[in-house]
């Protein structure tokens, strides 16, 4: 009887390479085959962060997960894209899937777990998430003490995030994209535009840090944080 593979989900960081983990880069060696998610007409960023640790030996799966679908017509879409990770895995092969930040929060890891973890052993390992790496980059402590902190998604409805905004000692402030406009007139109405801080693609070549109110919305990717750091200091 054939061995099925285990398959790894692998957080990468996110976006300077020498954040791996130790664990993450050995797993990643060793896999035989290494999968990663992409847009259809782009590089993936997962790949791109751990090129210079990938073996020319290595089988390379592209798998695209497209954003901003309704749960009913993600479903089959996403069965579909993972199809050739259970292929390799079902003829043996370890699989490592690769994961921006880390592959349980917000990770496009999760939609491939979710589906095979019930059929093949599964291990995950954790990243340096952006909710991490933005308040570093910025130079800004997050929480102090016992400060509540909120991630919230940016595609929330207004009035979701603002009553989110009204509870919490600070907030993160993720996927911002188009969603930019809306997220900085609500800090505006809230007196807490003074505060907040706007990173996109941290850690990575690309990295910028531009004041709130001279970010250009047309301009920011899906990759952009808004960090409300606590206004307590210890």
């Amino acid at each position: 009887m054939q061995t099925k593979g285990r398959l790894y989900g692998i957080g990468v960081g996110p976006g300077d390479p020498e954040l791996l983990t130790l664990k993450a880069l050995r797993l990643l060696q060793a896999a035989p085959v290494v999968a990663y998610q992409s847009a259809t007409d782009k590089e993936s960023i997962a790949r791109a962060i751990v090129s210079q640790y990938l073996t020319v030996n290595q089988i390379e799966v592209q798998f695209h997960l497209p954003r901003a679908l309704e749960p009913e017509k993600a479903q089959a879409i996403y069965d579909k894209e993972v199809e050739p990770i259970a292929e390799h895995l079902a003829a043996g092969r370890d699989v490592a899937v690769l994961c921006e930040g880390d592959p349980f929060f917000y990770g496009s890891f999760m939609y491939v777990f979710t589906r095979l973890s019930d059929q093949y052993q599964t291990e995950v390992v954790p990243g340096v998430s952006s909710l991490m790496a933005c308040p570093v980059a910025l130079g800004v402590p997050f929480t102090y003490y016992n400060d509540i902190l909120t991630v919230l998604p940016a595609p929330m409805p207004a009035e979701e995030l603002t009553t989110q905004l009204l509870t919490t000692d600070a907030a993160a402030i993720m996927k911002l994209g188009r969603h930019f406009t809306k997220v900085r007139d609500i800090l505006h109405q809230l007196g807490l535009a003074s505060r907040a801080k706007y990173i996109e693609r941290a850690t990575m070549a690309q990295q910028r840090i531009v004041p709130l109110d001279e970010v250009d919305p047309a301009q920011v990717p899906y990759f952009a944080m808004i960090v409300i750091p606590s206004k307590n200091r210890l």
